[in-house]
């Protein structure tokens, strides 16, 4: 290994690279990870020395509080490169505020913005050549924060671990997929952290997916935990529905996160014209416009897929599924948003940020 020092990170650099072991044109996404990883450790009030270094596990106490009580957060993230071989975020500004928004409902210490971005840009820069070309390739980039503190008694760590993690990834084709909307589960409640990428949220989402995935559905559409009367995310993603030409989305709140995805399609279909609505969304609004007809097209949005297609919900034993639709939205704003991201069209919002 060898050893620099670059902007106050130190950088170990891996003796040798697994890239020539990895088929990028068969990704599974977030199974393949690049050389290296940023750590930076929270102790004392103060966080330490970040440093940038091989690719490896990390030793824990088995009493680390993250193990206890849960408190970890993350964020989603992508780094593209042009035709050119230069590397640009999408928004990178969004991600690194709602990861401390995120901190601070979790009693976590906020990371300072030189750690986060700094540590970012250094390690983008390093494993540049795991970056790949085209429409549809990409770099995710999974920032996170755990309690690392050793104890078990019920109050927040004075140790944290900050680190970023890199993983190659190609275009996320999920296909289309049929729901269930929830009438028992919910995502989050009024109060709690579902406005938070807290690690919590996702977890207790995987057992009413599972009992989804067994009656033939892919994804969850969840509802308000007070009524179930009102639609809030799809699966791990926003969620839209066009209703004749007007696309609605419901606001963010408390228990729906802020999504980067979503405020970017919001931007952008407000720009090219299209009718959008940020507002409640109930299941007997969709549930009637299915019937007439008028619902033309439901789709969720996240970093991974940008855009997922839904073919079909169901609600209450009934299922519902849409016809095929010629110039859909989500194909419509799914090419807009890729290209820019890509550098393959103009960046007129101002979005793309170069790594330097």
């Amino acid at each position: 290994m060898s050893t620099t020092q670059t902007s106050k990170i130190e950088i170990i650099k891996a003796t040798s690279t697994k890239i020539n072991e990895v088929d990028f044109d068969n990704l599974s996404f977030g199974a393949v990870f690049t050389d290296h990883l940023f750590e930076c450790d929270f102790k004392n009030g103060q966080w330490q020395n970040p440093v940038i270094k091989p690719y490896a596990p990390i030793l824990m106490d088995p009493s680390s509080k993250v193990f206890h009580y849960g408190q970890a957060i993350f964020e989603g993230m992508k780094a593209y490169k042009d035709d050119n071989n230069d590397v640009w975020l999408f928004r990178p500004d969004e991600n690194f505020n709602r990861f401390n928004k995120s901190a601070v409902r979790m009693a976590m210490p906020e990371v300072p913005e030189a750690i986060f971005m700094d540590g970012l840009n250094e390690l983008l820069k390093l494993d540049k050549d795991w970056i790949q070309r085209g429409n549809g390739a990409s770099m995710y980039i999974r920032p996170f924060m755990i309690a690392t503190g050793p104890g078990v008694i019920a109050n927040p760590s004075d140790e944290y671990k900050f680190m970023i993690l890199l993983s190659p990834a190609k275009a996320y084709y999920g296909g289309e997929v049929k729901v269930i909307i929830a009438e028992h589960f919910s995502r989050a409640a009024n109060g709690g952290i579902g406005a938070a990428k807290a690690a919590g949220n996702y977890a207790a989402q995987f057992y009413p997916t599972n009992l989804a995935n067994k009656d033939g559905f892919q994804q969850v559409i969840w509802t308000d935990d007070a009524t179930h009367t009102k639609l809030e995310e799809a699966g791990t993603m926003n969620v839209f529905f066009r209703i004749n030409d007007t696309l609605l989305t419901a606001p963010t709140s408390e228990r729906i996160l802020d999504g980067v995805t979503r405020k970017s399609l919001i931007a952008m279909a407000e720009k090219e014209g299209l009718k959008v609505e940020v507002r409640p969304v109930t299941v007997s609004e969709l549930v009637e416009a299915a019937k007439n007809g008028s619902l033309k097209e439901i789709f969720g949005a996240g970093t991974a897929a940008v855009i997922s297609v839904i073919k079909g919900f169901s609600y209450k034993d009934e299922y519902y599924e849409m016809a095929p639709i010629e110039n859909s939205y989500a194909s419509f704003l799914k090419e807009k948003l890729t290209s820019l991201q890509n550098k393959l069209s103009e960046d007129t919002f101002g979005w793309t940020v170069k790594v330097q």
